[in-house]
């Protein structure tokens, strides 16, 4: 008898610890975090910034000034590996031509597509994240996930135009809300339009647990411009509209935030 009660104590335990790791490895798939799944270089941008104005930059800019307009390609890509993508660290790195393929292998994955299971998932050996990654294959990353001048003709761009009002931001907000509350990411355009002080693309990853002021909701961001930290973007319910942080590039305040990469056309 006291076999029996051991042998089903010992199974009860089995099962628990099998519940508890299933659900921290669960948590572990879904949770972004910044000092793990953004890039470790920045976006440069197009013209250099001083308090958030713009001005053309001078001739002499360095070379890795080159790497600009991919915003969109970063915060897309970003989501993608968290979404497809599995880490091996203690396997060998791939030479350039296999790590290359599999980049671009990622990258054809639908970025609003169900996040693939680990054993469906496209392997990364010799890296422990894609922060590591990119730092360590800076330009082989940058060269494979794909080319930045097509986001300006991106269809859904033209939403700016014509859905500008704050009934639809407030539809956004619910959106953003319910995206996160599913453990999903959202990635953002934020635009001033028609002034452009911003025509941006960032990944909103996290509602943060609380905030001094009610009626106002602050996110995480990880803003492919700042490679350093995250970024701060807020909704406050009294005026019906998001703000962004000011930074050397953006003077702060106001922005309006559209959804894209949820769903075909977005």
């Amino acid at each position: 008898m006291l076999g029996t009660w051991g042998k089903s104590v010992g199974g009860w335990w089995l099962g628990a610890f099998a519940v508890i790791a299933f659900a921290r490895a669960d948590g572990a798939a879904s949770e972004f975090r910044f000092d793990c799944d953004t890039f470790a270089f920045a976006n440069q941008t197009v013209f250099e910034y001083h308090e958030g104005h713009a001005s053309l930059r001078k001739s002499s800019a360095t070379k890795k000034d080159a790497y600009n307009r991919h915003c969109f390609v970063m915060s897309r890509t970003a989501a993608q590996f968290k979404k497809f993508a599995w880490f091996e660290p203690r396997s060998a790195p791939l030479d350039d031509a296999s790590l290359a393929a599999r980049i671009r292998a990622l990258t054809r994955h639908a970025a609003w597509a169900e996040p693939l299971p680990e054993n469906q998932r496209i392997v990364f050996p010799g890296y422990k994240d894609l922060k590591e990654m990119s730092k360590a294959r800076r330009e082989l990353v940058q060269l494979n996930i794909g080319h930045g001048w097509p986001s300006y003709f991106r269809i859904s761009n033209a939403r700016m135009m014509f859905q500008d009002g704050t009934g639809y931001q407030e539809k956004t907000h619910a959106r953003l809300n319910a995206v996160l509350a599913r453990g999903e990411l959202f990635v953002a355009f934020l635009t001033t339009y028609p002034r452009f002080t911003i025509n941006h693309s960032v990944l909103i990853y996290k509602l943060k647990s609380s905030s001094p002021n009610p009626g106002v909701d602050r996110y995480l961001v990880y803003d492919p411009n700042h490679a350093e930290l995250p970024r701060e973007l807020t909704w406050s319910a009294h005026d019906r509209a998001f703000s962004y942080q000011k930074d050397w590039d953006f003077v702060g305040g106001f922005v309006r935030v559209y959804q894209v990469y949820g769903e075909p056309l977005q």
